[in-house]
């Protein structure tokens, strides 16, 4: 029995066998909010509406099938979001590629259109992309100037991308940020440096040696950021307004 789903593509005198899946429209949250070094990744948390039908492949396509496909009239690179539905859906798999998707970023999702559309930074500095371990996807990015031997695509026919879809701020709230910095710092570093100087410095050090104790205070503070953070806001779209809106 022929697989619907599975279309032959005569493309430059080549035949490419690909099985093309139908995604749904739906939401997906995508990015993390957990901004720590060791365990962190790139935020912030935020949903994604895609009111979109589109098709993906199955499997990723080894590049020089991709750059062939890619010619042709409908056809994309796929977009983290448009992955993540997908998978989301349990639609797609991989077996130990590293596969490239359609976004370039330099660090944050911040100013991201939230309709499903690849978010390309301004002087971006790394590809998202997905790696396969054992049939398991994890995130991972690829420098710029470097390439995959793989690419997600997908086919999204007569669709296009307007202004007025629901969008993340532009920046984040460097104020509160600074603000948990100074909190965490404070409570973690300098108030437990002046709790071990009084019991057990020598008479007269606190007084003479304050500001030893704020900086080492501070650096203690700052050095945990490599194991833990407090959760960041995550974002959604709002049902009735259709804005971007805290959870």
């Amino acid at each position: 029995m022929v697989n619907p789903n599975r279309r032959i593509l005569v493309l430059g005198g080549l035949f490419l066998d690909i099985q093309w899946i139908k995604v749904n429209p739906g939401k997906v949250f995508v990015g993390s909010d957990n901004r720590s070094i060791l365990f962190g990744g790139i935020g912030p948390r935020h949903e994604i509406k895609i009111d979109y039908e589109f098709e993906i492949s199955s499997l990723p396509i080894d590049r020089s099938s991709s750059e062939e496909i890619l010619l042709s009239d409908d056809y994309y690179i796929a977009s983290e979001s448009e992955w993540s539905l997908a998978f989301e859906q349990n639609l797609i798999s991989g077996s130990d590629e590293i596969e490239e998707l359609a976004d370039r970023i330099r660090g944050s999702y911040w100013s991201k259109f939230c309709d499903g559309r690849p978010f390309i930074e301004n002087d971006w500095l790394m590809k998202v992309s997905r790696k396969w371990i054992s049939g398991s996807p994890s995130p991972t990015e690829i420098k710029r100037g470097h390439s995959s031997e793989h690419l997600r695509l997908v086919k999204r026919s007569s669709h296009s991308f307007n202004n007025k879809s629901a969008q993340l701020p532009e920046f984040s709230d460097k104020s509160k940020l600074l603000l948990e910095e100074l909190f965490i710092s404070l409570l973690i570093g300098i108030i437990p440096s002046f709790c071990w100087a009084y019991f057990n410095a020598s008479d007269g050090y606190i007084s003479s040696g304050w500001l030893n104790l704020v900086f080492g205070g501070l650096f203690i503070g700052v050095f945990t950021v490599i194991f833990w953070r407090p959760r960041t806001t995550s974002w959604r779209v709002g049902t009735n307004c259709g804005n971007m809106k805290p959870v």
